[in-house]
């Protein structure tokens, strides 16, 4: 179980992103990282230990940008080197980073395709690491300077045909902004919320709707198990169900103050047009409850 945030704003991210991590700490406490984008460049802090550790003043200073994403690590693959704290990076092609919690189950034969077919490089032992390098690979394969939103959902649609296991995923796409998406069977958690500026409508994506609270964004709803949702550096927000499942799991561990999933654990998304499970909209009142049980 792992912890993970997205957020594309108008304000600077990386105060957002350490708040989100300190109230999603129950989640992963074995090591903490947040990366922010601005003006074509990356910044970057990970290491292991607790969110109040792992960053200080100068760090903080340094995580420039609106747009970023963040993760607290508890280690269920791989080992507990700080080289496996999250986010991780990939240069080609566009520059992508990526956070994730979940396990893949057919990670070792994917790191196996990845190496042979593909000519990846993988350089630690993590299943995120794999995971990132499939979403590059898929990626790469639209050969054109610049992503449009059918790419990324195509290039995700492409992802969920070749990993096996539970999982929820932000990712930061380099002069796009970032990608949202959770398992076919919605096994591991993701919300979306936003809040109205002057500037502009901000989102956020996490893995508990706490997070959302505690920065004063509205809860929408959950990304739909397999759902991907796109939020471009403008503000603009896009949902495709990109993969319908048959049967949804709805076992997770969440804070009592997190709120349940918004749908039933048999149903899977709406594609009707307006229905606000199938868009980033508001979801329908009275659709949840309160969480008050761990179960995972």
């Amino acid at each position: 179980m792992c912890g993970i945030v997205g957020i594309v704003g108008f304000s600077p991210a990386n105060q957002q992103l350490y708040d989100a991590l300190t109230v999603l700490q129950h989640r992963g406490q074995d090591a903490a990282g947040i990366m922010t984008a601005h003006e074509g460049e990356i910044f970057l802090r990970k290491d292991n230990g607790l969110v109040r550790d792992v960053f200080q003043q100068r760090h903080m200073l340094q995580l420039k940008g609106n747009v970023g994403i963040g993760h607290v690590r508890y280690p269920t693959a791989g080992c507990d080197s700080s080289a496996e704290a999250q986010p991780f990076y990939v240069n080609s092609p566009y520059g992508i980073c990526l956070a994730h919690n979940g396990n893949l189950t057919n990670a070792t034969e994917l790191a196996e395709v990845l190496i042979r077919e593909d000519r990846r490089h993988l350089n630690t032992s993590s299943d995120s690491e794999v995971l990132l390098n499939v979403l590059a690979s898929e990626l790469q394969r639209v050969g054109d300077q610049r992503a449009t939103v059918a790419d990324i959902f195509a290039a995700v649609r492409a992802v969920y045909r070749r990993l096996r296991g539970g999982y929820a995923v932000v990712a930061m796409v380099l002069g796009h902004g970032v990608i949202g998406f959770r398992d076919p069977n919605g096994i591991r958690p993701l919300v979306i919320g936003t809040r109205d500026t002057p500037r502009g409508r901000e989102h956020m994506l996490a893995s508990e709707s706490v997070a959302l609270d505690q920065a004063g964004y509205d809860l929408l709803r959950d990304v739909g198990p397999g759902e991907a949702v796109f939020i471009d550096e403008q503000g603009g927000c896009t949902a495709s169900s990109v993969r319908r499942p048959c049967v949804t799991p709805r076992a997770f561990s969440s804070t009592s103050t997190s709120l349940a999933p918004t749908r039933s654990s048999t149903t899977s998304p709406c594609t009707r047009p307006g229905c606000a499970w199938a868009s980033c909209s508001p979801r329908r009142s009275g659709a949840s409850d309160r969480a008050t049980t761990s179960t995972s």
